[in-house]
């Protein structure tokens, strides 16, 4: 994983109580959580409004792959910067490096592939032509 320190975008996340197991530490299903919430903003950064996209054209995005790798624990009251870096675009997909950081210190690191599907049918659709330029 290379994501930079200096990736796209960056999304603060702090840690409460609910985020933490019974040893204090961050559950290791919330990281996709963060991730998720971190891409969303990171397009809607972008002018990408997902509930429009999915009234208008019947598009939603849907994660296809994930690949995440734990490298040290998060805990109660910590500060983290989640970020997302686009690393490839295809037709009906992109993929994404993320990076779960605690002040200059990796935490969590994953690439998610994120597919592009019909709402009505989930099979696989072109990304919508005027998504990829604010992309990119």
């Amino acid at each position: 994983m290379n994501a930079l320190r200096s990736a796209d975008f960056h999304h603060p996340v702090r840690i409460y109580w609910e985020d933490t197991d019974a040893g204090g530490v961050v559950f290791y299903a919330n990281y996709l959580k963060y991730f998720e919430r971190a891409r969303t903003e990171w397009l809607r950064h972008r002018g990408i409004d997902q509930s429009a996209l999915r009234a208008q054209d019947g598009t939603v995005f849907v994660v296809a792959e994930s690949n995440v790798r734990y490298l040290r624990p998060a805990r109660l009251d910590d500060l983290l910067d989640v970020t997302v870096a686009l690393i490839e675009t295809g037709r009906a997909s992109m993929a994404v490096e993320q990076v779960v950081w605690r002040g200059d210190e990796r935490l969590v690191e994953a690439q998610v592939r994120i597919g592009c599907v019909d709402v009505a049918t989930f099979k696989p659709r072109r990304m919508p032509t005027p998504l990829l330029p604010q992309v990119h």
